[in-house]
Order: structure tokens, then C-alpha cells, then sequence
């Protein structure tokens, strides 16, 4: 029974009702007794550990997550304090999840009766986005004004230490003229990188249109298999009804041109067949305020490139769009930083997801103000 306060008198809602409310909570819920069997499990806990809520009710705590997991220490001073015990960014999975997940713990004695502990997961995901996505702006910023510092007080010297070895070659003997030759190529090398670098110092405002988001993915997808050869199958997996996104398509083809690369060299890297997946789907709910404004802006178009390659690092995943971050080798680490620049030019924002097999990147983008969300497909038949 879950009491709930009124204005006038306590009331409460019993039986389906309250079973309804406990199911429509967006955070995974268990209820464990005293040998930590599980008594209650709320759908979402039914999508976070995959399995059904009649296989959960089988199952005790230990059978969840391991029993090093400070799931188990959060219950036991919930017991011993008999109250609310919580614990922040703590790293949850099984082998069942594919992997762990980062999430805040919230264990609660029942009051009405010790026996029960309620433990909630509070998915970290959105914050860490957030925290991600802010964290890109700011190194999107720091390379803008290295390229710019650059431009200014590299590339004029380069161009004068390559006209001083060009003159001095054909008076140089063989091996001095190989070296001539050396700083020549090593001043184009570097001229190249600041070229690459000038990107991020465009900040001028972008020419936006009404957009396809598919027309986008559908280009990806030709120019992707027209340059990674064989062993790569890339698979879609759209939502139709997405409403078109305010943007710039060049630049959205680059994003997600570069993704798809990435995806590709990551497959052949491992030296196995493999697939790239392209997804859409409209996910309500997600909203983000503007720095530096009260503005609140809404992020419903998903679009996902999954990869089966060997996947990034873990300790790499939460810096992989800073500047000179990079898993390749000989790689420069800009093309990620770029990435993330465009994505926040739209208003986006953009994670790394690890994954059992491979790699997830997930762009979200704001639709175009004025159009319509999805409609299921009933409302369609109306």
C-alpha cells in the first residue's frame, strides 16, 4: 500500500492502481526481504537487469550483481541506520547487462515494516552527458583559440623556413639536400595540421534548414561503403515518422560520415567480419537549459551508430571528444573533437556508449520548432 498525502486527508491506493503507480516509475525499483529475495520488481527494473519480473522474483540480490557490488553495502546500513542510504556513481552489471553502468544507489527501509528494503538505480546517463557535452564545448573552445593563436604565429614562419630550405637545396650536397628535402615535407606536415585545426576557429553562426535526418544517413551509408571495402555490412534501423531537425546537412553528413568511418576501421582493426548499425528513434523527455541562459531546450532525435568492432577503452570513453584524443595509431585525435563541435553548433548533444561487442555513439538533436511529435501507431489510424 502506498500512502498518498492530499490536501484534506491521507489517502491511498491499493492493489492494481498502486501496482500501476510503482510500474510507471522511469527508475529500476526492487524490493528485497530480510534473505534479500526479491518480492517486488517494477518494469523498468525489468528492462535494466532483462529479464522478466517472474524470473526477478526468483532470483535474490546476489543473483543481480556481484557480491563485491556496493549494492550489498548500501542494504546493510540501510538495515543497520533502519533508514535512506544513498550512494553516488557507483558502477552496476552483470554479465547478463553486457557490461557495467554507472548509476546513484537509493536504499530505504520499509517503515511499515523493517523486513523490506526498497533499493531504487538512478541512472547517471543524462547527467553524464550533460557533464560530457559541456566538457566538449569547453575543448571546442580551448582548440578554436589554439588554431587561431596558430594560424597566426606558426604558419607565416613555417612558410619561411620552407622558402630558406628550398633555396638552399640545389646548393647542397646530397645528403644535405635529402635534409633540405626533410624540413620541407615536416613544415607541410605541420602547415597541413594547423589547416585541419582552423576548423574549430569558425564560429560563425551556421546556415540551418529543414533537414531529413535519413537523406543524411542514407548519404553516410553510400559514401561508407563505397570507401571501407569488404567485410563491413552496414544495417538501419529507422523511425519513419521523425520529424526533420533544424540544421545543416553538410555538416551533419560530416558528423556522421566521420562516425561511420570510425565504426568501419574499428571493425577492420579487429580482423573479423562485422556490422554497422544506423538508428533512429524519437526519444520525449529529454531536456537540456542553454548555458549562460534560462532557455530550456528539448532533445527528442536519437540517432545511434553502433559498431562490432573491439570497442574504446574504458578509461578513454569519458574524454574520447577532447582534442589529441585519439585509439588510432598515427591518429591525430580532431576528428571526434570536431564532431563534437558540430554537434553543439546544432544544439545537440553526443555520448560514447560501451558496449559487450563494440562501440555506441549517440547524437540527440533538437526537431524543428513547429513540427509535430510521432504519433504511435493508433493515433496514425485516427
Amino acid at each position: 500500500m502506498i500512502p498518498i498525502a492530499t490536501g484534506k486527508a491521507n489517502t491511498a491506493l491499493e492493489g492494481p492502481l498502486a501496482r500501476a503507480v510503482v510500474d510507471a516509475l522511469p527508475n529500476p525499483l526492487i524490493v528485497i526481504d530480510e534473505s534479500e529475495r526479491i518480492c517486488l520488481a517494477n518494469v523498468a527494473a525489468e528492462d535494466y537487469f532483462q529479464v522478466s519480473s517472474n524470473v526477478l522474483l526468483r532470483c535474490r540480490l546476489g543473483d543481480l550483481v556481484p557480491f563485491s557490488s556496493p549494492v550489498f553495502a548500501a542494504v546493510a546500513q540501510a538495515r543497520a541506520i533502519s533508514g535512506v542510504v544513498n550512494e553516488y556513481s557507483v558502477a552496476v552489471g552483470t554479465p547478463r547487462l553486457g557490461g557495467e553502468r554507472l548509476v546513484d544507489i537509493q536504499a530505504a527501509v520499509m517503515a511499515e515494516d523493517p523486513r523490506y528494503v526498497i533499493v531504487m538505480l538512478l541512472e547517471r546517463s543524462m547527467a553524464l552527458k550533460i557533464d560530457r557535452q559541456l566538457t566538449s564545448r569547453g575543448a571546442a573552445r580551448s582548440v578554436s583559440g589554439m588554431a587561431t593563436m596558430l594560424a597566426h604565429e606558426i604558419k607565416n614562419p613555417l612558410a619561411g623556413i620552407r622558402g630558406a630550405a628550398q633555396l638552399l637545396e640545389p646548393a647542397l650536397g646530397t645528403d644535405d639536400r635529402a635534409l633540405a628535402r626533410l624540413i620541407c615535407e615536416e613544415t607541410d606536415r605541420i602547415r597541413d595540421l594547423v589547416d585541419q585545426m582552423e576548423v574549430f576557429s569558425d564560429e560563425r553562426p551556421l546556415e540551418k534548414r529543414p533537414v531529413n535526418i535519413h537523406a543524411v544517413l542514407e548519404r553516410v551509408k553510400q559514401l561508407t561503403l563505397a570507401g571501407m571495402g569488404q567485410g563491413v555490412h552496414v544495417r538501419e534501423d529507422y523511425d519513419p515518422s521523425l520529424p526533420p531537425v533544424l540544421g545543416n546537412k553538410d555538416q551533419l553528413v560530416q558528423v556522421f560520415l566521420n562516425l561511420a568511418k570510425n565504426a568501419a576501421e574499428a571493425i577492420r582493426q579487429n580482423g573479423e567480419a562485422g556490422e554497422i548499425l544506423l538508428t533512429t528513434a524519437f526519444r520525449p523527455g529529454v531536456r537540456l537549459t542553454v548555458p549562460g541562459s534560462r532557455e530550456r531546450i528539448t532533445l527528442p532525435l536519437e540517432v545511434c551508430v553502433h559498431d562490432t568492432g573491439p570497442g574504446i577503452p574504458e578509461e578513454l570513453r569519458p574524454n574520447i571528444f577532447d582534442p589529441f584524443v585519439t585509439t588510432k595509431p598515427g591518429g591525430r585525435g580532431l576528428g571526434l573533437a570536431l564532431v563534437a563541435k558540430i554537434v553543439r553548433d546544432h544544439g545537440g548533444i553526443i555520448e560514447c556508449v560501451g558496449r559487450e561487442r563494440g562501440t555506441t555513439f549517440r547524437v540527440l538533436l533538437p526537431m524543428l520548432k513547429g513540427t509535430e511529435a510521432p504519433r504511435d501507431s493508433e493515433g496514425d489510424h485516427a
